[in-house]
């Protein structure tokens, strides 16, 4: 992983961990603080408040891009998007401003889509989990409060970029492991103490789905400014959703009618036990692996390593697989495969499967058997290539 996206990610995210150990982190579903240890500016690439006051002065600073939140007010703590924004939704800067004086806090959601180092680094946290990662992030006057005590629905990371902000955060889950679908009716309550942790500029706190935790700032104090990651991991239910769609189109034992007159006999429950037990079959497991990469490589921004102008690299250049755009080669029935991408799928012969591979430990076309160079020119065109 050393040199590539995933590593420098890992790298900023979770500090001093091994990609092992990364992983074994989130399976252990256990929130973790990492010191900054002498480097303030660590985030410093990333984001800055002049940044955001650029970012405020363009047509993309619409809501529902564009939030601000107020946990001093009455019920939600949205602030209404008529307070501080035109009716066409831009951002009336002049109320905007106002608010945050007045202790609102600005929220920019999705803004990876907006920032290229935020969208390389959400990029190799996306290589490194295989499932997507997004960038929100949270600027708060001094003295507020944007958030009540709350759980996200993903995993996420908390990235302290500038100034101080004091984090609680409560052990437990009072409704666990929730998802997306988990219904939210401001009725969870933290259980026992708060453990508080201040972040102060390049510290991290890692925070899994279900765990209760707030922020505020310190009255007096800096503003703070902070980026979320959520880490968009799929749950097994949805898994199982995607594997009974695929299911239903490849095997009719899942087509066949319901014999809803035998509700309640032994031979019905039979029926269905062994519908669940195909949906364990390698064949379903490894369309499901399919499924997943191709969602993520669908549903996440496009990072071809190429501009407008891409002239062809020179025959003797080494090349590999470009580390920012998502790519799979999947095996198909007849022998051959296929290398598919975010927004399309390349046939494979044997050969060009073989020069695939030569590619992954970077190779130039003089390097590999055969002609290679028509087959590198192709892929250097769909920005799937980028120097070794």
């Amino acid at each position: 992983m050393s040199g590539t996206l995933a590593a420098e990610a890992a790298e900023l995210a979770f500090p001093g961990l091994s990609e092992e150990e990364i992983l074994d982190l989130r399976e252990a579903r256990r929130w973790r603080f990492f010191a900054a240890h002498g480097d303030p500016a660590r985030f410093a690439g990333l984001l800055s408040i002049p940044d955001l006051d650029a970012f405020l002065r363009t047509e993309a600073a619409r809501a529902p891009r564009i939030a601000m939140a107020d946990n001093g007010r009455k019920g939600s703590a949205g602030v209404p998007e008529e307070d501080w924004a035109f009716e066409d939704g831009r951002v009336d800067l002049v109320r905007f401003f106002a608010l945050f004086d007045a202790g609102a806090t600005l929220v920019v959601s999705q803004f990876h889509e907006l920032n290229e180092p935020l969208a390389r680094f959400c990029r190799g946290l996306e290589r490194l989990f295989l499932h997507g990662a997004q960038a929100n992030i949270y600027l708060t006057p001094p003295g507020a409060q944007g958030f009540r005590p709350h759980f996200d629905t993903h995993d996420v990371l908390v990235l302290q970029v500038a100034g101080h902000k004091d984090w609680r955060v409560w052990d437990g889950q009072p409704v666990p492991d929730p998802t997306r679908r988990t219904p939210w009716r401001n009725q969870a309550v933290p259980e026992g103490e708060p453990l508080p942790i201040p972040l102060h500029p390049g510290d991290v706190l890692y925070i899994p789905r279900g765990i209760m935790h707030d922020a505020a700032t310190q009255p007096g104090g800096e503003p703070s400014l902070h980026i979320t990651i959520g880490l968009l991991e799929p749950c097994w239910a949805e898994g199982i959703r995607r594997i009974l769609d695929i299911a239903e189109e490849q095997d009719p034992a899942f087509r066949a009618a319901i014999p809803t007159w035998r509700i309640g006999e032994q031979g019905f429950a039979a029926g269905v036990a062994g519908l669940v037990q195909k949906l364990a079959s390698p064949e379903l497991m490894e369309a499901l692996s399919v499924a997943l990469l191709d969602r993520l490589a669908a549903e996440r921004l496009q990072m071809p390593h190429r501009g407008l102008l891409a002239p062809p690299p020179l025959r003797e250049q080494r090349m590999r697989l470009s580390d920012a755009m998502h790519t799979t080669v999947v095996p198909l029935p007849d022998g051959g495969a296929s290398l598919r991408y975010g927004g399309g799928a390349l046939p494979l012969t044997a050969e060009q499967l073989g020069w695939l591979q030569g590619l992954e430990a970077t190779a130039s076309s003089v390097d590999l058997p055969g002609d290679a160079w028509p087959f590198l020119c192709q892929l250097h065109a769909l920005g799937l290539l980028e120097p070794g």
